[in-house]
């Protein structure tokens, strides 16, 4: 049976067709597109709940807070509470952190400016839904495109977040090095993507659906299978 899946749609998504096409085309998961008012009435049922990117709000007031206190997430927070997958990318990674349901926040790009372009992302756990079956250590090539993607977390948090195994990805160079010149935004000890403590909330700045089929991407990565691959592992498993 393959997974049937939810994506949530909000005024200003714009990444939620690419990421559809990936699950549905390359993975040959079901998958629904659905409005957030209508999303409310149908969450049940399904084996993951995705957030997509883009600029839900026209990211007024600030990235993903607008979305974040739409009626639809306090049920997307019961259900992640009960331990169903939800995954936010690029955006939808800022509205998990606005929503409370993983820690810190994500803030203007150092360089004040947009930045769409390759990067290497590192695997720091692999307990999480989204890389459970990679080892740690690995290297992704996975593109970026945000103006909000800088990752910050107070000191006190930020020594929690890595004493519970919580961050799932670094920017690093091409020989999975730490290093200011792989960080693209100024994110604190370049932190890419984060998950909560038991593993099924998990938010990445990167876009994984972007570098699912080697045609279409740069270096012809295929890295972003994994990360859908490994929510089949972790359903699979659960």
């Amino acid at each position: 049976m393959p997974m049937r899946v939810i994506v949530i749609q909000f005024s200003g998504s714009t990444c939620d067709r690419d990421l559809v096409s990936a699950m549905k085309d390359v993975m040959g998961w079901e998958v629904d597109l659905v409005w957030y008012n209508d999303a409310l009435k149908h969450l049940e049922g399904y084996d993951a709940i995705f957030l997509p990117g883009g600029f839900t709000y026209g990211d007024h007031l600030r990235a993903g807070i607008i979305a974040a206190y739409t009626p639809v997430m306090k049920k997307v927070k019961d259900l992640a509470n009960e331990g169903l997958p939800v995954l936010g990318i690029c955006n939808g990674f800022q509205i998990l952190v606005e929503s409370g349901l993983l820690p810190g926040a994500l803030i203007s790009n150092d360089t004040l400016r947009f930045s769409c372009k390759w990067t290497n992302l590192r695997i720091e756990t692999t307990r999480s839904a989204a890389t459970n079956i990679v080892n740690k250590g690995d290297i992704w090539r996975v593109p970026i495109a945000h103006g909000e993607g800088r990752y910050f977390l107070d000191e006190k948090g930020l020594k929690e977040l890595n004493e519970n195994d919580q961050v799932v990805w670094r920017y690093v160079n091409d020989n999975g090095e730490i290093t200011k010149e792989a960080n693209p935004n100024g994110s604190i000890e370049n932190i890419a993507g984060v998950c909560n403590l038991e593993g099924n909330v998990v938010g990445l700045m990167p876009h994984p659906e972007r570098a699912t089929e080697a045609i279409i991407s740069l270096w012809g990565s295929e890295h972003g299978k994994f990360y859908f691959q490994s929510l089949e592992n972790y359903y699979g498993g659960r």
